[in-house]
């Protein structure tokens, strides 16, 4: 399947590692100007070495105003990957008010402001435009010690649906992607341990020996973002090998 996003501007936060920055690689390839954006200042810069083109913007996105000030400039975009995302793990009774602030402040709250600003953009040039947004697995079963992740990540799957159907009259798609555990700095923090990991992976209908792989969700992004998916709009699309379904 051959995908062009000749022409387009692209805007990936949480681009420095993992996901973030195989996705900008990706959309690269595939024509797209892309604005990556991240807290790590050095590891963009080593990612603006990697692929030349793109434009960098270090920025702490749980900022509110900061956010503002940084994204002001950056000029149209006509897809978006919200991709920076936090883990914190633990049992609930160890659950404290830090901890709730940070993640909803990464995995929800930033998430809807970037967004607020593309379709804001969109709108004023009466542009459609493709919005991808990386939820979780841990948005749609329960997670051991994960209650307040998964409540994030449930927000992040509301948040779609409902900004689908405001803006799907517009042609503004938002979609999102529930990945299992994708071995990542971040997926190895939870599910490292063999102990661990073993009991979800033997829930997995396609009984795979590891976890999934970081094209599998680069891939699923990939087209989501792209015409090939013109008909497809409020979706959270499970990459998890078939675990929600068993």
């Amino acid at each position: 399947m051959e995908i062009s996003f000749k022409g387009k501007r692209a805007l990936v936060t949480g681009a420095s590692q993992g996901i973030g920055r195989e996705i900008v690689k990706q959309l690269v390839k595939c024509g797209a100007q892309v604005v990556a954006v991240a807290r790590n200042a050095d590891l963009l810069e080593s990612l603006k070495k990697e692929v030349p083109s793109i434009e960098i913007i270090p920025l702490d996105l749980s900022d509110w105003k900061k956010t503002e000030e940084g994204l002001a400039g950056v000029g149209p975009i006509d897809l978006l990957v919200n991709n920076a995302g936090l883990a914190i793990l633990g049992p609930l009774t160890e659950v404290v008010e830090e901890d709730v602030d940070r993640l909803f402040a990464i995995n929800a709250k930033s998430l809807i402001h970037v967004t607020k600003l593309v379709v804001k953009g969109l709108l004023a040039r009466n542009a459609p435009g493709s919005i991808v947004n990386i939820s979780s697995q841990a948005s749609l079963i329960g997670l051991i010690n994960h209650t307040v992740y998964c409540a994030s990540k449930g927000a992040v799957d509301a948040f779609t649906r409902a900004a689908a159907l405001e803006y799907g009259p517009k042609n503004i798609r938002v979609n999102a992607v529930n990945p299992t555990v994708i071995l990542t700095d971040m997926g190895k923090l939870g599910w490292s341990d063999p102990k661990v990991a073993g009991p979800m992976l033997e829930k997995i209908p396609l009984r795979r020996q590891v976890f999934g792989e970081v094209h599998e969700v680069v891939d699923a992004v990939t087209y989501l973002l792209s015409d090939k998916s013109s008909m497809i709009t409020g979706t959270c699309l499970p990459i998890d090998g078939g675990y929600v379904a068993s």
